[in-house]
């Protein structure tokens, strides 16, 4: 990258991952801008979570470097990763059920704002948390739900509350794994704008295996099979790639591929 211009966002050199004697994750090179939004598809089995557990630090690499905002993460603890700038969602809701939706939230920013640990009974006179707490429950619109506690909200209202918690670190990069997972249609279209007007200015990975929300959001789509990265174009490109077009048929043999990478 020319040394005048800013670093990517996320950038992986030559990522490989080996459980084993398979092979995973197979010499993968990305770099995404700051700000873009990227799909991350591919059939069952092609990498997808495995690839978010190594950029998020719960998986090490065998081999390959990952960098965020220019700065070396592979290696680092999933908590280090997040205070450089880093938050993931997880497929399963993770959020605190007895807690009511500004409590989650709140609690979400703290470490951010400086707080680190602080004892619950305090919470109230934390004037700038407070505030930034309302702002986020605003944008993921869940207001007129301030006092509810999580346990009471829908499941697609839980879904958003999670995404308000992802966010609350004011992390640059956000990784979603199947944000829409378990949603109806209907509440799936109404996630979609949810999720772009709540990520606005950030760099954006989504896993999603609904291609009406990856074609819906998306900037840039990354299409993985087999652990190898076929495609990473725009959304036009990728539907028109022969290569997708054959893993998605399921054309493409189910034989996971030695790297040649060996034990490290």
């Amino acid at each position: 990258m020319n040394p005048t211009q800013p670093p990517f966002a996320l950038e992986l050199k030559g990522l490989h991952k080996r459980f084993g004697k398979t092979d995973i994750i197979c010499g993968i090179d990305l770099a995404v801008k700051p700000g873009d939004r990227v799909g991350i598809i591919g059939p069952n089995g092609a990498g997808k979570s495995t690839l978010f557990n190594l950029i998020s630090g719960r998986f090490a690499p065998t081999q390959g470097q990952v960098f965020l905002n220019g700065k070396r993460i592979d290696g680092k603890q999933p908590f280090q990763i997040n205070r450089m700038g880093l938050s993931r969602s997880f497929q399963i809701t993770n959020i605190f059920p007895t807690l009511s939706v500004f409590d989650n939230l709140r609690c979400g920013m703290l470490w951010r704002l400086g707080y680190k640990y602080t004892f619950f009974k305090f919470l109230a006179g934390l004037d700038d948390a407070n505030a930034q707490a309302q702002a986020l429950m605003e944008r993921v619109h869940l207001d007129k739900q301030r006092d509810t506690l999580a346990m009471h909200l829908s499941y697609a209202e839980q879904r958003a509350l999670e995404l308000g918690i992802t966010i609350a670190s004011g992390a640059s990069v956000i990784l979603l794994d199947e944000p829409t997972a378990g949603m109806s249609q209907s509440e799936t279209r109404r996630f979609i704008p949810l999720i772009r007007e709540a990520t606005e200015g950030k760099t954006l990975l989504m896993v999603e295996h609904d291609m009406g929300v990856v074609f819906g959001l998306a900037d840039k789509i990354a299409v993985l099979d087999q652990g190898e990265l076929l495609a990473f174009d725009t959304p036009e490109a990728v539907r028109a790639n022969a290569q997708v077009q054959e893993a998605y048929l399921g054309s493409v043999s189910t034989g996971m591929p030695d790297c040649g990478v060996g034990p490290q």
